[in-house]
């Protein structure tokens, strides 16, 4: 393998097509592959080469990285791709599968001589169209400069949890940071929700904690999201974000805690989902107070 490994991505939606890019911008050779092929196809433009199957995708390729919808899909997409995949090749897994799943993912892995990396990303559209996406990873330390590459490419920073992708370190990391984002987005809709009820402005309530030790830039991101109805292209979408909840949600079970905040946020992502937001940014869940889409 040459410095510039050959990468293969798996999943070419709201992260994987921005991390596509930047790995052609930095000079790597780029497979890409989309169960709908259309959403690939603009990739060919930055100098990705567009795969019909995964394991098109992923012939003769040094990294293969997964950036798909959950950990079952990840799974049969590596099924597909199993013919092509080659004894030694690093395998990045990016996907926020949760942590049931990592054992089967890791097992998978094995059977196939893969070299396993836990590596799901910290950040939304914006970060991942810039490259300053947080990658949380775990895998063998014997072999990390061949993944560097492809880690420093699409993020600012890579934060190493442990070094057996098997224990899952690097994804329950990123469900507990993502139960904080998910709280924090649920508070603000609710609170600007409250506010329409009371026919408070809320720009009133911003002002009113502005510099304080209650204000902060997640929240007025998602609020003016919501206020200045700039909810598509999503960052983060409702559906993708419910899929999360629920991850954070039956973590917290295995583990013997109850996550009350968590399981009432996918019920709200659940609810504005059904009113037509999913695909929508995540702060749409702002429409789950309310029966019917309040007047502006």
């Amino acid at each position: 393998m040459t410095d510039k490994p050959t990468v293969s991505v798996l999943g070419t939606g709201i992260m994987g097509a921005a991390m596509a890019r930047n790995l052609c911008r930095a000079g790597l050779d780029v497979r890409v592959w989309n169960r709908t092929r259309e959403k690939a196809e603009p990739l060919a433009a930055a100098g990705a080469r567009v795969a019909d199957s995964p394991a098109e995708a992923v012939e003769g390729a040094d990294v293969v990285v997964t950036m798909l919808y959950d950990g079952e899909t990840v799974l049969d997409t590596l099924r597909e791709a199993a013919p092509a995949l080659r004894p030694g090749t690093v395998w990045a897994q990016c996907t926020t599968a949760g942590t049931d799943l990592i054992g089967r993912l890791a097992a998978f892995a094995g059977e196939h001589g893969l070299v396993f990396y836990d590596a799901p990303v910290l950040g939304t559209r914006e970060p991942a169209e810039t490259g300053q996406l947080t990658v949380l990873a775990a895998g063998p330390e014997e072999g990390r400069e061949r993944v560097a590459p492809v880690f420093d490419a699409v993020g600012a920073k890579t934060v190493w949890t442990g070094d057996d992708g098997s224990a899952g370190s690097a994804s329950r990391l990123k469900l507990v940071a993502n139960s904080w984002v998910l709280a924090v987005t649920a508070a603000a809709g609710e609170a600007l929700a409250l506010a329409k009820a009371l026919d408070v402005d809320p720009r009133q309530f911003l002002d009113l904690i502005a510099g304080g030790p209650l204000d902060m830039g997640y929240l007025r991101a998602k609020a003016t999201l919501v206020l200045e109805d700039k909810l598509s292209p999503a960052s983060f979408a409702v559906a993708t974000a419910e899929k999360d909840a629920r991850l954070i949600v039956a973590a917290g079970e295995r583990a013997g805690v109850r996550l009350d905040v968590a399981a009432a946020t996918a019920d709200r992502l659940a609810r504005a989902a059904a009113q037509g937001h999913a695909d929508e940014d995540m702060a749409a869940s702002y429409f789950a107070s309310f029966e019917k889409k309040p007047a502006t």
